[in-house]
C-alpha cells in the first residue's frame, strides 16, 4: 500500500531537480493547453457554421424562372419562363421528399402611418414560409400570418422592427394600427424578431392578398420549400435532375438546358461547411494529441533518467527487503503527480482563455449588431468554448498516460536485481 511518507519522498526528489520537473511538467501543461485552445477554435468555427444557418433551415431549398438558352420543338431560345401557383402544388405531389412550402412574390411599395413613411419590401407568402426561412414573432409581439388569413385574404402585414420604430417611433402600440401599403390599408398583426434591425428587412402579407391587390394573379416570383431523406451530394443531384425534368415537361423547355431554371439548395452547402469543419476538427485532434504526447514522451524519457540515477538507491531498497512493488508505485506515483498536477495547469489555462476569447466576441458582437449586414449575422466564428466534459476526459487521458509513461521505467527499475543496482555507479 502506498504511503503518505513515500508522497514526502517524492516531493523531496522533486524539490532536488526542480528545474527538470518543471520543463518536464510544462511540456505536458503546454499539451493539454494547445489541444483545448485548439478545440476551442475548432468549435468557434462550427458554432458560426452553425449560427449562419440558423435563420433558415439546413435543408431548405429555392427556385426561380429564368430564360431559355436552347431552342426546343420549335420554340426559340431567350423564352422567359414564369412559375405559377400550380407549380407549387405540383412540387408537393410529384416530389415526395417536399415538406413545408411557399410561394413566394415580392414587390417594393410605400408604407406609411400618418405622417410616417417609408419605402419597404413586401413579400407575400404562406403560413409555412415562417418555419423554412425562420421568422420568429416573440410572445407578446402578435403573430404570423395562418391559413385564415390566406383563406380569407386578409389584408394583414407582420413588420419588422425597424418598420415598426420608423412609423410608430416606438410611442405608439404598432399591434392592432392599420398602415397604408400602396392604396390599401392593412392591419400590422405581428412584429418579427429581426436581431440586426437591418432597413432592408421586408414585411409579410398573405400571399392571395397580395396576389389579389397588387395583379400578382396565378404569377408566382419564387418557390421556397424543405426537403427530408435527401442527405448526400448524390441524393441531392438526383433530387434536384428530376425536379428540372418536371418544370421542363410542364413549361415546355429543353431538359437539358441548365440555365431555365435557377435553383439553390441550403444543404449543399451545409454540408460542404460541415465537412469542412469536421476535417479541421479531425486535423486539430491529429495536432493536439501529437502535442500532448510529445509532452508524455517527455514524462517517459525524464522518468528513465531518474530511474538511472536512482538505480543504486533502489538495489539498496531491495537488499534490505523492499518489495518490487513498492519501488513500482513509487516512480508510477511520480510520474501521475506531475503530469496530473502540471495538466491541471494547462487544462485550467485552456479554458479561461477559450472563456476569455468568448467573453471578448460576445461584447464586441454586442455593439456591432446593429451593422451586420447579412440576416441572421455573418460571423463565421462564435463561442469559441470546449465543453467541461471533454476537459475532464482529456485530463483523464493524460493521467492514464502519466501511469503508462511511469510504467516502462519502473519494470526496468525492479527487473534489475539488488546486487547488479548496488554495484552499477
Amino acid at each position: 500500500m502506498f504511503e503518505f511518507n513515500n508522497l514526502q519522498e517524492i516531493w523531496s526528489t522533486m524539490k532536488k531537480n526542480k528545474l527538470r520537473t518543471f520543463l518536464t511538467g510544462f511540456s505536458v501543461s503546454w499539451g493539454i493547453f494547445m489541444l483545448i485552445v485548439l478545440l476551442g477554435a475548432g468549435n468557434g468555427l462550427s458554432n458560426g457554421i452553425a449560427q449562419n444557418f440558423r435563420n433558415i433551415s439546413t435543408n431548405f431549398c429555392e427556385c426561380w424562372t429564368r430564360s431559355t438558352s436552347l431552342p426546343y420543338k420549335g420554340m426559340p431560345t431567350n423564352r422567359r419562363l414564369e412559375f405559377t401557383i400550380d407549380d407549387v402544388t405540383d412540387i408537393k405531389r410529384y416530389h415526395p421528399e417536399v415538406d413545408l412550402i411557399s410561394p413566394l412574390n415580392f414587390r417594393s411599395d410605400t408604407i406609411s402611418f400618418n405622417k410616417e413613411y417609408l419605402t419597404g419590401t413586401l413579400w407575400s407568402v404562406y403560413p409555412e414560409f415562417t418555419n423554412i426561412y425562420y421568422v420568429p414573432v416573440n410572445a407578446g409581439n402578435g403573430r404570423f400570418i395562418n391559413e385564415l388569413d390566406l383563406a380569407e385574404r386578409r389584408k394583414v402585414v407582420v413588420i419588422s422592427p425597424r418598420m415598426s420604430t420608423v412609423l410608430f417611433r416606438d410611442s405608439i402600440e404598432a399591434l392592432g394600427r392599420y398602415v397604408r401599403i400602396g392604396s390599401g390599408m392593412f392591419q400590422v398583426i405581428g412584429i418579427y424578431e429581426d436581431e440586426n434591425k437591418s432597413n432592408n428587412s421586408p414585411a409579410y402579407i398573405p400571399f392571395t392578398t397580395g396576389n389579389t391587390l397588387f395583379g400578382g394573379g396565378y404569377k408566382v416570383d419564387e418557390i421556397l420549400f424543405t426537403i427530408e431523406g435527401v442527405n448526400t451530394e448524390a441524393q441531392s443531384d438526383a433530387f434536384e435532375k428530376r425536379l428540372k425534368e418536371r418544370f421542363a415537361y410542364r413549361h415546355t423547355f429543353s431538359p437539358e438546358d441548365l440555365s431555365a431554371i435557377g435553383f439553390y439548395s441550403a444543404g449543399e452547402n451545409f454540408r460542404m461547411w460541415k465537412g469542412m469543419t469536421n476535417g479541421i476538427a479531425f486535423f486539430i485532434w491529429i495536432v493536439g494529441i501529437g502535442t500532448l504526447t510529445a509532452g508524455i514522451v517527455g514524462v517517459s524519457n525524464i522518468m528513465l533518467i531518474t530511474v538511472r540515477e536512482r538505480t543504486r538507491e533502489f538495489g539498496i531498497r531491495k537488499a534490505i527487503g523492499a518489495k518490487p512493488s513498492s519501488i513500482l508505485n513509487l516512480i508510477i506515483v511520480e510520474s501521475v503527480l506531475v503530469t496530473a498536477v502540471f495538466g491541471y495547469i494547462g487544462m485550467l489555462g485552456g479554458i479561461g482563455l477559450t472563456e476569455a476569447a468568448n467573453y471578448i466576441m460576445s461584447m464586441s458582437a454586442g455593439n456591432v449588431d446593429a451593422a451586420a449586414s447579412v440576416r441572421g449575422g455573418d460571423s463565421v466564428f462564435a463561442n469559441p468554448t470546449v465543453d467541461l466534459g471533454i476537459s475532464l476526459s482529456a485530463t483523464g487521458v493524460l493521467i492514464i498516460a502519466g501511469v503508462l509513461a511511469g510504467y516502462f521505467p519502473a519494470r526496468k527499475a525492479v527487473k534489475i536485481s539488488a546486487i547488479d543496482a548496488i554495484r552499477m555507479e
